[in-house]
């Protein structure tokens, strides 16, 4: 089963979306990433997904798991 995704990611008319995989709309614009990325983690806890950070370049910078994590930490 794919894993459930939001993005955050530039808007090309500028600020910053938070996007879930495959929409075509936005769940969200913002003025700055911080705000994007705060506002993403809680779309990502509530819907247990995972959040991907995006950079300018529109490259993956880092991702974050609230959901089912296939892979846990041996650790944990």
């Amino acid at each position: 089963m794919p894993r459930k995704e939001h993005h955050i990611v530039p808007n090309s008319d500028g600020g910053w979306d938070v996007k879930r995989e495959h929409a075509q709309k936005s769940s969200g614009h913002y003025d700055t990433k911080a705000e994007a990325e705060a506002a993403g983690r809680i779309m990502s806890v509530n819907g247990k997904t995972e959040l991907v950070i995006h950079g300018e370049n529109g490259r993956i910078q880092r991702s974050d798991s609230h959901g089912n994590d296939p892979c846990p930490p041996k650790d944990k």
